[in-house]
């Protein structure tokens, strides 16, 4: 339990139709009687008039509700003021909220840290609240809002289940071989069951990072030689003038990024320096910032001019044709052999274009049928996780040394609902919340 009540807007940036102002801890009843004059009824949206809790000076008047805890977001009791969203309105009843013995302003994600210190959530389920807030697409929509309800907490914790139970077999086994109710070897029961799991720790790693991709954007590389039509293709995707486009082959010396959705998906498209021999020192920093840009990419999009050889540089040979698109270009001055071809002076193809890489990232990403990865400390509790298990099924090793790498793996999944030794994560995970959540 805390000691003081905390308090912030809660409803984003102002102004606004309707502002909520969130109070939670232990003085949220007297803070109610200060304010509106009684404590509202639980649950129960209440016309209220808020007044100073000095002067009595009437500072706005809305909705009031009151949740008594544990049942609410941050397991205290809190209380939410629904008022105006004018600027001078709301830092009215903020000031007057301050003027409250006990009352503070709350800080970044504390509303959220109060939640996961009273188990109302547990750590993937707040980061997928954070990520529902973030979110810019329907793909990043539909996955932070299956996460925030708990799908991954509930695989983790089902997996170290699992384990806490071959544990107890183990465990068994060493401390009680000379009771009669204890059958020896009672841990051979349990090798298969981690094999198992291995199994399925495996195939969740093994997703191609669609989870994280979903999360930070599917990254598509325009590559292509110079005057290739590259930047126009960039300007004629984003709508509007973001690389600048001459005649004079060479002009884009460094990467340049824009963020756009195509279908239900968030997509960095980069631009990159057309690639050629040169002796140009600055230019050929461009071009070996463009291989390394083509090499992270999840998709390089070839531009073959239709007036020009369509070969592919050595250096993009060893990308796999599944992340490999070649379309051309200029089709408004020859005939190209590509399947799709673009023209950004009569915008002709682009929807041919964009319906591919709709249908591309759609193969590579899914539409969310399963609970996936969305960050890299999971990616690397698991892996850590799986190697623990590795070691445990070594039959060569004493048992209480298997016993004690399961130990260890079941702590790695711990670490990740945030049920063991977490402390230096909460600060990071927890910055990334805005205040009032």
């Amino acid at each position: 339990m805390h000691e003081k009540t905390i308090f912030a807007l809660s409803s984003g940036s102002l102004p606004s139709g309707v502002a909520i102002i969130r109070v939670s801890g232990p003085a949220v009843a007297d803070t109610a009687e200060k304010i509106l004059g009684c404590l509202p009824p639980p649950r129960k949206a209440t016309f209220s008039r808020f007044r100073h809790p000095s002067t009595g000076d009437l500072l706005d008047e809305g909705l009031s509700i009151y949740f008594p805890g544990p049942n609410s977001f941050t397991g205290e009791d809190v209380l939410e003021l629904q008022g105006h969203g004018g600027k001078a309105s709301v830092e009215a009843i903020l000031t007057a909220l301050a003027s409250i013995e006990g009352l503070r302003v709350a800080e970044a994600g504390e509303f959220s840290r109060r939640a996961f210190e009273n188990n109302r959530m547990d750590l993937t389920e707040l980061e997928g609240l954070s990520d529902l807030i973030a979110a810019q697409t329907e793909g990043q929509r539909r996955q932070a809002l299956s996460q925030s309800q708990g799908v991954l907490r509930a695989l983790y914790e089902g997996w170290r289940s699992d384990i806490i139970q071959a544990r107890a077999l183990i465990e068994a086994e060493l401390d009680f071989a000379d009771e009669d109710d204890v059958p020896g070897s009672v841990s051979d029961q349990v090798w298969s069951g981690v094999l198992t799991l291995i199994n399925q720790i495996s195939d969740h790693l093994d997703d191609g990072r669609r989870g994280e991709l979903i999360r930070e954007g599917f990254s598509i590389a325009l590559l292509g030689p110079p005057n290739a039509g590259k930047s126009s293709l960039l300007n004629a995707l984003a709508r509007r003038d973001v690389a600048i486009v001459t005649p004079q082959a060479g002009t884009t010396r460094d990467t340049i990024e824009i963020s756009m959705r195509i279908g239900e998906h968030l997509v960095v498209i980069t631009d990159t320096a057309g690639l050629r021999q040169t002796d140009d020192e600055i230019e050929r920093e461009g071009i070996k910032r463009a291989v390394q840009a083509a090499r992270h990419a999840d998709l390089v999009v070839w531009l073959s001019p239709s007036d020009a050889p369509a070969d592919l540089p050595v250096k993009l040979r060893e990308i796999p044709n599944e992340q490999l698109l070649t379309i051309g270009t200029k089709a408004d001055l020859a005939t190209s052999q590509c399947e799709i071809v673009v023209s950004t002076v009569y915008t002709n193809g682009l929807d041919v274009f964009l319906r591919e890489l709709e249908d591309r990232i759609d193969k590579r990403l899914g539409h969310g049928e399963s609970a996936a990865l969305s960050r890299q400390r999971h990616r690397f509790a698991l892996n850590e996780c799986s190697n623990c298990l590795r070691l445990s099924i070594q039959s060569k090793l004493d048992l209480e040394l298997r016993s004690e790498h399961l130990r260890q793996a079941g702590d790695h999944l711990g670490r990740l609902t945030g049920r063991i030794d977490v402390e230096d994560l909460l600060d990071v995970i927890f910055s990334e919340f805005c205040v009032g959540k």
